[in-house]
């Protein structure tokens, strides 16, 4: 495999999830990155197309995956990769899994040190009453989202006891489990990491929502996008330092993107993306940007990580 004469790369994007639209949005971007950088592509979409890509994976070097959600982001896709010998960019079949589960996330966080709002899973068959009990003790308002779930995809801020039945049944037709997690109120900021270097802070400040939710993220100009975010140097260095602890501890590698909220003079952590998004309005690339990385730059430097480890 050899960078310089240009790859030949199964590029998977699309799947099943309800996030479907952003992969494919993210694919195009890609797409025109391997053209202008000479890799030669073809397109999968794991919703119908991986047995084809396992009868022709000997004619590929790599996989690129833009995928997002269950069954592109949680460990699945990887482990069929794994299991027919394409390697791909990005997190391993249990840093996926662990990334994508936010109340076992929240657990590896809390164990590395690093703040997390207090919150809870609950599974389907629950007895609402405990739920709404834990409701009154982690007090309204709250803020209630599938475990499994990325994109802020049925996530509900539930601001009195009469909004939690709904917010729950809302995130319950889309997963068997959901997190009632307190709601903090404060700057909301991301932070990318590559190769183990944390990037630029970026922070995000919605127009029109009060949260940085799927219609915020994917519609251009919905949301202010500040990068370097302008924080007190202290801050951004424990930004920094939180989003790279939690690429290691989840077990990631080659990039990853850690969301986070600053209350006041602290930095507490809410998720981490293993594959981030790679549309134009995706919060990564602009920080590589800021980081000095042009798009191509970004895409190729992905490509190098996983040659480096499948030579």
């Amino acid at each position: 495999m050899s960078l310089s004469k240009g790859l030949k790369i199964a590029l998977l994007a699309g799947g099943t999830s309800s996030e479907r639209e952003v992969s494919l949005k993210g694919a195009e971007a890609v797409k025109k990155a391997f053209k202008k950088l000479g890799h030669k592509f073809e397109f999968f979409d794991p919703a119908k197309d991986l047995p084809i890509l396992a009868q022709k994976v000997k004619e590929f070097d790599c996989a690129f995956l833009v995928m997002h959600g269950p069954g592109g982001e949680d460990g699945t896709l990887q482990g069929f990769l794994d299991s027919i010998n394409l390697p791909y960019q990005g997190a391993g079949v249990l840093g996926s899994a662990l990334a994508m589960h936010k109340g076992l996330s929240k657990e590896i966080y809390k164990n590395a040190g690093l703040k997390v709002p207090e919150g809870k899973v609950f599974f389907r068959d629950e007895n609402f009453e405990n739920i709404k009990k834990y409701a009154e003790k982690l007090g309204y308002p709250l803020v209630v989202k599938p475990a499994t779930q990325g994109s802020s995809v049925g996530l509900s801020i539930v601001k009195k006891e009469e909004e939690l039945k709904p917010a729950c049944q809302k995130a319950f037709e889309i997963d068997n489990e959901i997190l009632l997690e307190e709601y903090l109120k404060g700057r909301e900021i991301t932070v990318g990491v590559l190769e183990n270097k944390p990037l630029p802070v970026v922070e995000i400040i919605p127009k029109f929502s009060e949260i940085f939710d799927y219609k915020t993220k994917y519609t251009p100009g919905f949301a202010e996008e500040i990068c370097p975010a302008n924080l007190p140097q202290e801050i951004t260095e424990k930004a920094q330092k939180y989003a790279l602890k939690a690429h290691k501890a989840l077990r990631l590698r080659h990039y990853s993107r850690t969301d986070m909220i600053v209350v006041e003079n602290e930095v507490y952590v809410l998720e981490t993306n293993t594959i981030p998004g790679m549309t134009e309005t995706s919060l990564l690339p602009l920080s590589a940007r800021v980081a000095g990385y042009s798009f191509e730059e970004l895409i190729q430097k992905l490509l190098e990580l996983v040659l480096k480890e499948n030579p």
